[in-house]
Parts: structure tokens; C-alpha cells; sequence
């Protein structure tokens, strides 16, 4: 069960996500620090994972006098006053191979990360190399790494872990970070991880002062069933602000929009709306700013926005989106093997007439290589893409029974 959240001091300022294989242990951890479970869906209850992407916020304080870490306005060691530090959001992220293009478009929302290892298990799994890999490939450079489950395991096993995921992290952006031993489900060492993001994860600087741009992960109908049609409130969308600032009021457009069929041909049409109402770690605002997650309410019919409809959308002030892409050239960076395979299956040259999955953004979109020469790769989209050049995408190959991670690039 959630405990209680009381009303947070602020907007949250950064994005933290949660890497690591499924059943590590990353939701449970974000409920240790937060006092929320983020799986709320059905079927994410009953199986006790994470399918969609989940988020919470939490309050981070320092005690005045002892130095602790906490999430709590009174020191848990010594009864002091602590002093406010920030407010972050955290991204979690499914951990189970079938659901690695979710992931991937929850980390393109990360300001830094939390790579969450089990001490139950060898390390690596398959998808703690192919989470770190894609940390990598959307930008992450800011991990803390975490050996969870201590209580459950005997000391050597612990230590034979800890260097396993020491041999795991050399080479990558997570070399040299020091591994925090815990065990979120007893809530022990939560203030070391809250001591080390305060260290590892700074606020990164904000562009407040250009056009408001937010790429959608979450969209909802938050209307009950039978609720009277004078009563219907406007679809919700979700996400986080990547640069300006959005207000109650402001005229919204939103691309690459919707399918919709006409004289024989189909193509899709961007959506134009009014921000109606803002929400920020559970408060309404007139504003909200860049960093953290927020939910937007608008005049959209919510048929068009139940269900994560407008996921990979993006929103902004009307006329300064990027373009809306149905075929693309990128610039391709291959891995040696597909890191998310048990057995590291060798990534072999893309081909013409391949299918691939690309994530870009929080848009994930299946498309047909249509040439592929050298390190350059054209492809033809089944969904469009509202993007810039150079934004990165992941590419992802079938292989086996899912979509793996294989390489990414650049749009040219």
C-alpha cells in the first residue's frame, strides 16, 4: 500500500530513472524513497512488475547537524531540523526483455540514473547490460549503481556480487561510481542513496527562455465510466518539459497528431488544443517548468488521449515543433553483439528490406530499410516522427521472440 504523501515543498527540477533486469528491485526502491508504488495498472498489480512506465516524487533533505540524508522535514537518526535540498521525479522503467522499447522511451526523459543490481543473482543479467547500453545511447552519464537485496544473501555471496559488478561496470559510463550495498525492501541505506544522487545527479541547466516543447510518455481519459456528458473533463497528457514553460491557457499543438482517413488516402494530422489545467507532484499550478513530471489537462476529446493513445507525440507552441519525419536517413553505430541476449548474439550488418523498431523520444516507431550502404541506413516509417537532426534514435532488431537492442544513430 502508498503511504500518505504529504504536499511537496516544490516542482521537481530532475528526472532520475531505474535501470536494471526485472525483479531487481527497482520499484521497490523508488517506493523507499518516495512512499509510492508507481505499478498501478491491473495487470502490473497482479504480476507484480512494471509493464508501463511508472513515476513518483520525492522531497530530499540533509540534517543541519548529523549530515544524514532523508526524505523528511526532521532528521530519522538525531530529531533535527534538516534543511530542504530539491524535489525529484523518478522514472521507472520495466525490466523485463519483452518491454525494452518501453524503457527506452522512459530514458530519453532521465536526467541521470539509478542502475539497480541484485545481489541474488549474477551479475550481469541480460537486461542490466542492455539497460546500461541504453543509457548510454540516449546521453545518461550520470549513474549511481546499487547492490540490492543484501538481506536475503550470506556476506561472502554479497562480496563475490559486489565484484561481479565491478567487472560489469569498467569500460562504462559507470566505471568508477561506488556501489551502494542495500536493501530497499527493509529500507536499509536509503539515505546513502539519497547522499549519493545529491552528489552524482546535479539539476542540469534549463532553457526557460525558448518556444515550450514536451515530449508525451503518459496520456490518459481520466473520466469515469458514466460520467455525465456535461461533466466529461478533456483528455490528460503526460510527460516532462523539455525547454520553455507551459501556462494555464496557452494554445497547444501537438505532432505528428492523429491518423484520420480521407478521399482514399491516410496521413496524419496534428491536434491543436488549450492548456485547461496543470498538475505538478500532485498540486495544480498555473505554471510549470522544466524538469519533473507533469500531467496536462486540455479541451481534447479524451477518446483521443485513453489508453496511452498520444504516447510519442510531441507538444508545444504551435509553429515551432520539430518536422514531422515519414522517412528518415541516420548515421548507424552498431554494438558487437546484442547485449540484452543471453548468449550475446553477434550484431550483424543492417540490410535493405530489413524491418527495425526505432525509439526517438518517447515516439517508438517500426520502419523498412529501404538502402543501406557503409554506416548509413535510410528508412521508411510506418508511424512518423516528429524530430530534429541529430536527435539520436536506438534500433532495435527481431531477434529470437522479441525486439533487442542493437546499435543507434544519428538523424542525418
Amino acid at each position: 500500500m502508498d503511504m500518505i504523501q504529504k504536499p511537496l515543498p516544490a516542482q521537481p527540477v530532475v528526472n532520475i530513472g531505474t535501470l536494471g533486469h526485472v525483479d531487481n528491485g527497482k520499484s521497490t526502491l523508488v517506493q523507499a524513497l518516495s512512499g509510492q508504488w508507481t505499478g498501478k495498472h491491473s495487470e502490473e498489480l497482479k504480476r507484480g512488475i512494471t509493464i508501463r512506465i511508472g513515476y513518483a516524487d520525492a522531497a530530499f533533505y540533509k540534517c543541519e547537524e548529523c549530515g544524514v540524508y532523508g526524505t523528511d522535514e526532521t532528521c530519522s537518526r538525531c530529531g533535527s531540523p534538516a534543511k530542504f535540498l530539491r524535489v525529484v521525479s523518478f522514472v521507472d522503467c520495466p525490466g523485463h526483455h519483452s518491454l525494452m522499447v518501453t524503457m527506452l522511451s522512459g530514458a530519453t526523459l532521465m536526467d541521470g540514473a539509478l542502475l539497480i543490481l541484485s545481489a541474488t543473482e549474477r551479475c550481469p543479467q541480460a537486461q542490466d547490460r542492455e539497460h546500461l547500453a541504453a543509457a548510454e545511447v540516449v546521453g545518461i552519464d550520470k549513474i549511481v549503481v546499487i547492490q540490492n537485496k543484501i538481506d536475503v544473501v550470506e556476506r561472502e555471496n554479497i562480496i563475490e556480487n559486489y565484484h561481479q559488478i565491478e567487472d560489469f561496470i569498467t569500460g562504462t559510463k559507470a566505471e568508477g561510481a561506488s556501489i551502494i550495498p542495500i536493501s530497499a525492501q527493509r529500507s536499509i541505506n536509503i539515505d546513502l542513496v539519497i547522499e549519493m544522487i545529491e552528489k552524482m545527479i546535479p539539476t542540469p541547466q534549463r532553457e526557460f527562455d525558448t518556444p515550450p516543447l514536451m515530449p508525451i510518455l503518459r496520456s490518459f481519459d481520466v473520466n469515469k465510466p458514466g460520467t455525465p456528458a456535461d461533466e466529461i473533463s478533456g483528455g490528460v497528457i503526460g510527460g516532462s518539459i523539455s525547454r520553455g514553460v507551459f501556462e494555464v491557457g496557452n494554445e497547444v499543438e501537438i505532432c505528428p497528431g492523429i491518423r484520420v482517413e480521407k478521399g482514399g488516402r491516410s496521413y496524419y494530422e496534428a491536434l491543436f488544443t488549450e492548456i485547461v489545467s496543470l498538475n505538478v507532484a500532485g498540486r495544480s499550478v498555473e505554471k510549470a517548468t522544466c524538469g519533473g513530471l507533469i500531467g496536462v489537462g486540455t479541451l481534447l476529446d479524451p477518446a483521443l488521449t485513453k489508453a496511452d493513445s498520444l504516447v510519442g507525440n510531441v507538444v508545444g507552441k504551435p509553429s515551432s515543433l520539430p518536422p514531422v519525419l515519414s522517412s528518415l536517413s541516420i548515421d548507424v553505430e552498431l554494438f558487437e553483439r546484442a547485449l540484452g541476449t543471453e548468449k550475446l548474439v553477434e550484431v550483424k550488418k543492417i540490410r535493405t528490406n530489413e524491418a527495425l523498431v526505432l525509439n526517438a523520444g518517447t515516439a517508438v516507431t517500426a520502419g523498412v530499410v529501404t538502402s543501406a550502404r557503409r554506416d548509413i541506413a535510410d528508412v521508411s516509417l510506418r508511424r512518423p516522427i516528429c524530430a530534429d537532426a541529430n536527435m539520436r534514435v536506438a534500433i532495435s532488431r527481431r531477434i529470437g521472440e522479441g525486439w533487442r537492442l542493437i546499435g543507434f544513430g544519428k538523424i542525418r
